[in-house]
C-alpha cells in the first residue's frame, strides 16, 4: 500500500496533467496517453486509467447537460427553438435509419477511432442529437473510449513517442 501512496505522491502533477489533458475536446486520449507514457514516463496502467476517466467525465456532463440546456433555450428564444427543431428533424430524418440499424456499434466505433473530430466529446453530442438515452449513450461512449485507448496505446508503444507526435 505504501508503494502505491509513494507512487501517487511522487507523480501527482504528472497524473493530473495526463487526466486533464484527456478532458480537453481536441486532445482527449490522443494526447493524454502519449503525454503520460512518453513525456512524463508514467506507467501504462495509471496513464490509461486516468486518461479513460478524464475522457469520460466531460462526455457524461455533455450527455446529461445538453438536453436541459436545449429545452431551456427553446423555451426562451424563438431562434433557438427554430434551430434545434431544424437540427433534430433534419439529422434524425436524414440519418436515423442508418443510425438505428447500427446505433451502439456506430457510436462506439465513431468514438473509438482516434482521429481529429472523433472522440468522446463529439460522440456525446451525437448521442444528444439522435436522442439516445443517457445510460445507453454513456455505455456506448465508454466502449469507444476503451477502443481508442487501446489503439492509441498500441500505436504509441509500437512506433514510439517522436514518430507518434509527427504522424498524429
Amino acid at each position: 500500500m505504501s508503494v502505491i501512496i509513494n507512487y501517487f505522491s511522487e507523480n501527482i502533477g504528472k497524473i493530473a496533467a495526463t487526466f486533464f489533458t484527456a478532458m480537453t475536446p481536441v486532445g482527449e486520449l490522443r494526447a493524454s496517453i502519449p503525454l503520460g507514457l512518453g513525456v512524463y514516463g508514467l506507467d501504462i496502467y495509471s496513464t490509461i486509467i486516468f486518461s479513460i476517466i478524464g475522457n469520460l467525465i466531460p462526455a457524461i456532463i455533455i450527455i446529461y447537460a445538453l438536453d436541459p440546456i436545449s429545452r431551456f433555450l427553446m423555451k426562451k428564444f424563438k431562434l433557438a427553438d427554430r434551430f434545434f427543431t431544424w437540427l433534430f428533424n433534419r439529422t434524425r430524418k436524414k440519418y436515423y435509419k442508418k443510425f438505428e440499424k447500427y446505433s451502439g456499434f456506430a457510436l462506439a466505433t465513431f468514438v473509438g477511432i482516434p482521429l481529429p473530430m472523433t472522440g468522446a466529446w463529439t460522440g456525446a453530442m451525437i448521442a444528444f442529437v439522435f436522442g439516445i438515452p443517457p445510460k445507453k449513450a454513456i455505455l456506448d461512449v465508454l466502449l469507444g473510449i476503451l477502443i481508442a485507448a487501446a489503439i492509441v496505446t498500441i500505436v504509441f508503444k509500437t512506433i514510439g513517442y517522436v514518430k507518434f507526435i509527427t504522424v498524429g
